[in-house]
């Protein structure tokens, strides 16, 4: 059940990465399953909290009337989150130790902030799932694992809290870990390490516990620190959205025309021929500089500039890639996607729609099911996706779009949907399958002209 993944520090170089020297983990749970204790304790255990912070917890507990420290203050922030005892929105924690340097992200749990869970975990690599030991797996818990394994989360760690509640009982936590492994490995998640903790006595959270002698796998922290969560990044085809167009114009430089960027996914070398999306122009990598250096290869998540042999009409939002491992460039999006405001989304929706660097018109023109995350059953035409829905929906652009799927790129495969009038962030959307599969493809319409397509 336990089954850590460990690794060792390898050479930092696009050959070789397993390892890295920063973390982004999220934290979800039900409400009341511990989950800002747990936190407060990861903090306070790891010596994370300064002094004078310490100091206000320790006075806000005894204005409480609470003999001991109440450590889930640490991350409660908010007045509302204090006096309704839940955590509503997301808190970001930075911390570190000798062997890694981490970004918290916590997470609230109450299903009407499932849309705060996708922003948080929409960067993390790892995803720690509280469960209450005397609860078992509920519905928020399959919900956090749904979640998780839709926003394609490389690791989970079930952490079974309050066991100093059910006694210490080893049966307790074996079978709360086997309906949890069993129902993640239906969602398709590659891996689930279930860890039995008690956040507030501080069992198997930093130290290992006393209590718990028949668990021999490693605790919170232990597993934090040691979790691969980088691969070669080889592996991968090249992605390198462009930024900024740099023509200084000098005498120096008279004629130097750079692109700037942050390569997304895949490594770039002197000499590769590449192929500029949408516009399908070729040419090859002529030079890569970075930091006033000049390099002959280059690897995401490196912020470079680009300069090429010859010279292509190429601005913001166009897309270089590898000649021989191109995307697709599409104007119909069909894609899964969460609502993140209270305006609702419709069929027939004018949107903005942001991919990487590229923002182009959108129309919605079909949300063909909504997602129940409780038994992943699919309702089909539901009209509109509201505020923390999980829908299908399928997009016409404007512009083609070099868009991978998400199962095979999360920095490319993603996108948000905007409100044209105001800016709002509506959606954010994943191309491709829920829990796995390709990205689809519609067809056109004669509707499309409504909006100048």
């Amino acid at each position: 059940m336990t089954g850590a993944t460990t690794g060792t520090p390898a050479a930092a170089g696009p050959e070789s990465l397993s390892t890295t020297a920063l973390l982004r983990f999220a934290t979800a749970g039900s409400v009341d399953d511990g989950k800002s204790t747990l936190v407060g304790r990861l903090l306070h255990d790891s010596k994370s909290v300064l002094a004078d912070q310490l100091e206000a917890v320790e006075l806000a507990s005894r204005n409480r009337g609470q003999e001991s420290v109440d450590l889930a203050l640490l991350t409660d922030g908010l007045r509302a989150e204090r006096e309704q005892g839940i955590t509503i929105d997301v808190a970001h924690r930075y911390f570190a130790t000798a062997r890694r340097r981490f970004i918290l992200a916590d997470t609230p749990g109450h299903v009407q902030y499932t849309r705060n869970m996708v922003t948080g975990a929409s960067t993390a690599e790892l995803a720690i799932i509280l469960v209450d030991a005397r609860n078992g797996v509920v519905e928020q818990t399959r919900r956090h694992a749904a979640v998780a394994a839709l926003l394609r989360v490389p690791h989970v760690v079930l952490a079974v809290n309050k066991m100093d509640l059910a006694g210490y009982a080893e049966p307790v936590f074996a079978r709360i870990a086997g309906d949890f492994t069993a129902y993640a490995a239906s969602l398709g998640v590659p891996e689930v390490t279930a860890i039995p903790i008690s956040a507030l006595a501080g069992d198997n959270v930093v130290t290992p516990s006393a209590a718990m002698d028949w668990y021999g796998g490693p605790t919170v922290l232990e597993h934090l620190e040691s979790v691969p969560v980088a691969h070669d990044p080889t592996e991968d085809p090249a992605r390198f959205p462009v930024q900024y167009v740099i023509r200084p114009g000098t005498p120096e430089h008279p004629d130097y025309r750079g692109y700037a960027g942050q390569i997304s996914s895949g490594v770039l070398r002197v000499g590769q021929r590449v192929v500029v999306q949408p516009s399908g122009l070729t040419s090859t990598i002529e030079g890569i500089d970075a930091l006033g250096q000049s390099l002959d290869v280059a690897w995401a998540p490196q912020s470079v500039t680009l300069t090429l042999a010859d010279d292509l009409d190429i601005s913001r939002g166009d897309l270089i890639a590898p000649a021989d491992g191109a995307a697709t460039a599409t104007r119909e999006v069909t894609a899964t996607v969460c609502h993140l405001h209270d305006r609702p989304l419709a069929p027939g929706a004018r949107v903005l729609l942001k991919h990487a660097t590229r923002t182009v018109k959108a129309i919605v023109k079909e949300i063909p099911s909504r997602l129940t995350l409780d038994d992943l059953s699919h309702h089909p035409d539901p009209g509109e996706l509201v505020a923390n829905d999980i829908g299908r929906v399928t997009l016409r652009t404007s512009e083609p779009l070099a868009m991978d799927a998400y199962a095979d790129s999360r920095s490319t495969g993603s996108f948000l949907l905007i409100d044209p009038a105001d800016g709002a962030t509506l959606t954010a959307g994943m191309a491709g399958e829920a829990f796995g599969g390709a990205k689809g493809q519609g067809a056109p319409s004669a509707e499309d002209a409504a909006w100048d397509f």
